[in-house]
């Protein structure tokens, strides 16, 4: 009992982590519309307000992680004028040795919010996609085998940087997000956490039931562990040991976009403290509650005393 008291309720900065979380990934200027619908083709729609957010898979989820208490370090690529974003991610307390601005434009992602609150999104990669092999070598240099590895779909160079993961004997997470073909064609045995929603698991799979999605993924990578994100429907996890579902908390959503990332980074940092996988989905689902009643994407993500 004090064991899982102390991952599901004492917080304090300097916890004693196992492991340390390297997170190569994107960070995006994200522009937020809130419309009354999804606009349609051939209709112009006008806005009832716009706001400017920091955002990008990558950026959230090192939020989440630092928020969440865990040690995180940070490599992403931005434009010379959006250094502010490297400001949010120390305002978290991630390590952001390794990101740096180049002489590309950001990442910026254009972003429909309904009345609903669900959302519909338009990335441009930008300095997203200037990742090279080297730069992935210098902010692995002091990594450790066990550590892990944190990767989304909105860089370039995934391939390369699984290798070196897989030779540095790190474990890897992926966020296969968004889904593309591309993804496909990567060394997905080296996948130690797959962390991923219903549409990527069906475009993985060609499945639309959870419990089948999970089975697929699984019987593919047995060596895996597979945590699916079911929304308003809560989440299941599956590897060789134990399948477990958590119900998702009933709150009013305003915006949802950085559900999954909340979810992510905070699962991946109880993991990396030490507890129980269904404490980590407990803690997670929390986390991902507040963050969708609240608009923005990382801004939206709370600190661990929050969820508390």
């Amino acid at each position: 009992m004090l064991f899982l008291k102390i991952c599901s309720i004492d917080w304090v900065r300097g916890w004693d982590f196992n492991m340390k979380i390297y997170n190569i990934g994107s960070a995006n200027v994200d522009y937020v519309y809130q419309v009354p619908h999804f606009v349609m083709p051939g209709e112009t729609l006008s806005a009832a307000s716009m706001q400017v957010f920091p955002g990008g898979k990558g950026l959230n989820q090192s939020v989440a992680l630092g928020k969440a208490g865990a040690q995180v370090i940070h490599s992403s690529l931005v434009g010379e004028a959006d250094g502010w974003l490297i400001e949010m991610l120390r305002e978290a307390h991630v390590d952001t040795a390794h990101t740096q601005t180049v002489s590309a434009p950001s990442g910026h992602a254009i972003i429909q919010v309904d009345e609903k609150g669900q959302n519909c999104i338009l990335l441009f990669a930008g300095a997203n996609h200037c990742f090279t092999a080297a730069l992935f070598e210098q902010t692995l240099a002091n990594a450790e085998a066990g550590d892990i590895l944190l990767v989304q779909n909105e860089i370039n160079g995934l391939a390369e940087l699984f290798e070196i993961a897989h030779r540095k004997g790190l474990q890897i997470a992926l966020n296969p997000s968004p889904f593309a073909e591309n993804l496909r064609a990567l060394p997905l045995q080296y996948v130690t956490y797959w962390i991923l929603n219903e549409t990527e698991g069906k475009g993985f799979t060609g499945l639309d039931k959870p419990e089948e999605i999970l089975e697929a993924l699984y019987s593919r990578y047995p060596d895996s562990n597979v945590i699916l994100t079911l929304g308003k429907d809560g989440a299941y996890f599956q590897n060789a040991k134990q399948r477990l579902y958590v119900p998702a908390m009933t709150v009013k959503a305003v915006d949802t976009t950085a559900a999954g990332d909340t979810f992510t980074g905070y699962f991946l940092a109880m993991i990396a403290k030490g507890c129980s996988v269904g404490d980590a989905m407990q803690t997670a689902t929390k986390a991902a509650a507040i963050t969708v009643a609240r608009e923005g994407a990382a801004v939206s993500i709370p600190w661990h005393y929050e969820v508390i």
